[in-house]
């Protein structure tokens, strides 16, 4: 029936089932850090609210939500999967001019990353993390990424996987994303950390705590961890060649730490390239085989490798072993990190263990640090280095390359000031 309106007899029919396809979209505003350098704090933390209503009046279809100060949450419907590739084409699009913000212009980087499901399979949970995955799928590939959440999520085949692994380490499928750390008092990027990342051809991007306990357990870890001291070494030497002299760290399994061959290869590797190297080793692979781990890291220590203690705090921590180590960082977990400013106990833990390590003369180093006041808190407290997504997410060396060109971390750093003289004063005040 249709105009005039409904009589008191007539039946009301049940919605109709919507039998196509949901979408959800996940943009990030890349260059948030750079924004807030020039528009300001309090300018930066309203403009999200302007990107989102953008994205609204160019998807008026669309339910569009503010989710964090830099995150826009996008939902909406359309009859074919295809579909949602073209709304990520048209968003990206219309944010390739510049945006005007108070009457100056400036270029927002939106990062997209977006699901789709079958509207009969729909699952709003599910939907939205295979969203969030496309997003740091997006962030690795500098462009917009979709993945069908209507597939289900099979277990992965640990066999399979691990020959797939292996033929990857031969191949071109692994790569190098690097993560700055940057010392507080010295204002400027001390060192950065190597992590391997893994692009499967037809999984997408496998993830470290998928691929690596695959690798020790088919020993292809002794490989894999060769070829990733081969390219720190190739892309340690670019950084040189752009006047970035600095030390990258890379990741040591424990089971390593008490393979004698491998420790020979490792350090013939270093040594005939005069690499600037650290090792990152955790306190359980120590505890594993306390006498073989703390003889061959002395060795590694013994050709100037820097070794550090990575997620303290995290395991069973075991003093008697602390300070036998040859280890000159120590670096707190990022458990206890993010949740510095939310929480009454974690700040305590933070600080005693700033002032242990210091104790055993070693350098300190905050992981995940998300927020500009809890990097004011850790350097209240001593900390000596931070790192984590305000400074910079794991990057590719071609991003990290302009990243140390422009001191892109001193803009985070001036972030720190205001709330850095709330915190001494509260400091000083107890």
């Amino acid at each position: 029936m249709t105009g005039g309106t409904s009589s008191a007899n007539e039946v009301a029919q049940p919605p109709v089932a919507f039998h196509g396809w949901q979408f959800a979209i996940l943009a990030e505003v890349g260059n948030f850090v750079h924004l807030r350098r020039h528009v300001g704090r309090r300018r930066a933390d309203t403009l999200v609210a302007d990107i989102a209503l953008r994205i609204a009046t160019l998807l008026p279809q669309s339910r569009t939500e503010v989710a964090a100060r830099d995150l826009i949450d996008i939902s909406l419907q359309g009859d074919a999967q295809f579909e949602l590739d073209l709304v990520l084409n048209q968003i990206e699009r219309a944010f390739a001019t510049p945006f005007d913000i108070d009457g100056e212009c400036y270029l927002i980087q939106l990062t997209l990353g977006g699901a789709s499901v079958h509207a009969p399979q729909h699952d709003e949970v599910r939907l939205i993390e295979e969203a969030e995955l496309a997003l740091a799928d997006a962030r690795i590939e500098h462009g917009p990424i979709a993945r069908d959440a209507s597939i289900a999520n099979a277990s992965l085949d640990r066999q399979l996987l691990a020959r797939e692994l292996h033929e990857a380490i031969g191949g071109d499928q692994l790569f190098l994303q690097y993560q700055p750390k940057v010392h507080l008092r010295r204002q400027e990027v001390s060192s950065v950390e190597a992590l391997v990342r893994w692009r499967h051809p037809t999984r997408g991007l496998v993830l470290p705590s998928d691929f690596i306990p695959i690798a020790e357990d088919s020993r292809d870890i002794v490989t894999l961890t060769l070829w990733t001291i081969e390219q720190v070494i190739r892309d340690q030497r670019i950084l040189v060649a752009r006047g970035h002299d600095l030390p990258i760290f890379i990741n040591i399994a424990g089971v390593l730490l008490s393979d004698a061959r491998f420790v020979r290869q490792a350090c013939a590797l270093i040594e005939k390239s005069g690499a600037q190297l650290g090792f990152e080793i955790t306190e359980t692979s120590v505890i594993r085989d306390p006498d073989s781990a703390i003889r061959n890291l002395q060795v590694f220590a013994d050709i100037g490798i820097v070794i550090a203690i990575d997620d303290y705090g995290a395991g069973l921590s075991s003093l008697a072993y602390l300070k036998q180590l040859p280890a000159s960082e120590l670096k707190i977990d990022k458990l206890f990190v993010t949740q510095l400013t939310s929480s009454n106990r974690d700040p305590l833990i933070v600080r005693s263990t700033i002032d242990l390590a210091h104790a055993l003369e070693m350098e300190v180093v905050a992981e995940g640090v998300e927020t500009a006041s809890a990097m004011a808190l850790l350097s209240v407290m001593g900390c000596d280095m931070v790192q984590g997504f305000l400074i910079s997410r794991p990057i590719g060396i071609d991003a990290l390359l302009p990243f140390l060109d422009e001191e892109r971390h001193l803009g985070v750093a001036q972030e720190i000031r205001s709330p850095f003289g709330r915190v001494s004063v509260v400091a000083k005040a107890g």
